[in-house]
């Protein structure tokens, strides 16, 4: 539970410094990427820890999609929130296969 917490946390942060410039686009492109570095130091700060608790009861591969699903989840709430966006119909069919790939990932543990 430490490691999804972690790396919903770290996924915060990362989404925040992948999109949350776009909101600013008149602002000079070296300042958004000097901010979004700064923002993704938070993120390394969650996500390091998380794999390195998480490995050994995950594989590196249950990790990985962990990890995408968990990224996934935050950015459509983030979405959501910060442009106002919906999901459509194709997105929402998008998750699902993104879930069933969790599932297919644990399917050698069940």
């Amino acid at each position: 539970m430490t490691t999804i917490l972690l790396l919903i946390c770290s996924n915060i942060f990362m989404t925040i410094a992948w999109y949350g410039h776009l909101k600013y686009r008149q602002a000079p492109l070296l300042l958004a990427i000097v901010v979004s570095w700064l923002i993704a130091f938070a993120e390394y700060c969650f996500q390091v820890p998380a794999n390195r608790i998480g490995y050994g009861t995950f594989t590196p591969f249950q990790l990985k999609v962990i990890q995408e699903v968990i990224t996934l989840c935050v950015f459509v709430v983030f979405a959501w929130v910060y442009f106002g966006e919906r999901m459509r119909w194709n997105h929402a069919v998008s998750c699902l296969f993104l879930v069933g790939a969790v599932a297919f990932a644990f399917w050698g543990k069940l």
